[in-house]
């Protein structure tokens, strides 16, 4: 089990480092402790991610508490959480006070531009390894399809996609153990 002071380390560095939003922030959460510390497995990480898209708040910072828990129970959790959000509240009262007129400077509105079209392939790389390292079955594979296919027609709720996930895994499974049971 990590130190609390491990933990911290981690998150406070994600959280001061980290440009480009929630998206960008599971990423890097997901490569430190699932594939650099192995803390967690990949599908452990999958598991938090989803209970945090039906948590209420910030993504990232939901996944940040959830993955502290999974860790070091409540005292991870809230360690990783203060962690992750001590940079923001830090680097923020920095700016406000010393540069009022940041979003009207040219050459910071342009470094945003690039940032934000960084942070979109990065959020396709962690989407594709997810897929590519979860989905591994027919099922799986319909599952996803016809997600992906709703979220492109409709605009959905993380929490209604993760109802549609569950209710359809749960179908699945029964449908193919109904065929089992037949052979």
């Amino acid at each position: 089990m990590p130190s609390l002071a491990e933990i911290f380390a981690i998150f406070f560095k994600i959280g001061l480092l980290t440009f480009g939003g929630g998206g960008v922030m599971i990423a890097w959460i997901q490569e430190e402790l699932v594939h650099k510390k192995k803390w967690l497995s990949d599908t452990d990480f999958l598991d938090l991610y989803a209970i945090a898209q039906c948590t209420p708040g910030i993504i990232a910072i939901n996944v940040a508490t959830m993955v502290g828990y999974a860790v070091h129970k409540k005292s991870g959790a809230a360690t990783a959480t203060i962690a992750v959000i001590l940079p923001s509240i830090i680097i923020i009262s920095l700016l406000a006070s010393v540069l009022p007129n940041i979003t009207e400077n040219e050459v910071i509105r342009h470094a945003f531009n690039g940032i934000r079209a960084a942070v979109v392939a990065i959020i396709t790389n962690v989407a594709v390894n997810m897929l590519l390292n979860n989905v591994k079955d027919i099922a799986g594979k319909t599952i996803f399809a016809l997600s992906f296919l709703l979220l492109l027609l409709f605009t959905l709720s993380p929490v209604v996609m993760v109802i549609f996930g569950c209710i359809a895994g749960l179908s699945s499974q029964k449908l193919f153990s109904h065929k089992k049971d037949k052979t």
